[in-house]
């Protein structure tokens, strides 16, 4: 395991999620840095998202958290169907800004295979830990 891959594990038990994903920003898509807990059929279809598109498209778009707090059971208008693959319900998606927050330069993402609804101190602490992690993009 690499070093980033070791970071997002430790974002992903900080938050007691099984699913992690690091995008780096390029030009108007993300790009798959790193990821852990994903179904391997999902990987390709993860690996370019759009800005705009999926919870990690929309963060990016729109410099804000989104969550969906069962995936499962609804895609809240912003994630795609094949989200559900991932088994995730409870999904919660930041931005990851520049150091002079200018621009968004990726996303950090993570899911819980049961519902749940992160507080704004989870978000607050989740955008935190992606400051760390812009190192790696």
């Amino acid at each position: 395991m690499n070093e980033v891959d070791v970071k997002l594990k430790e974002v992903m038990d900080e938050f007691g999620c099984q699913t992690g994903t690091l995008h780096r920003a390029d030009g108007e898509l993300l790009e798959i840095v790193s990821h852990a807990g994903v179904p391997d059929f999902l990987i390709e279809k993860i690996a370019q998202i759009p800005f705009g598109k999926g919870i990690a498209g929309v963060a990016a778009e729109s410099g804000a958290p989104v969550e969906l707090c069962n995936l499962q059971e609804d895609l809240g208008g912003v994630a795609k169907e094949d989200a559900r693959g991932t088994g995730a319900s409870g999904s919660l998606a930041v931005p990851i800004f520049s150091p002079d927050g200018s621009q968004v330069v990726g996303t950090l993402g993570v899911g819980k295979v049961e519902p749940y609804e992160f507080s704004d101190t989870e978000k607050e602490r989740l955008a935190l830990l992606g400051e760390h992690m812009a190192a790696f993009l």
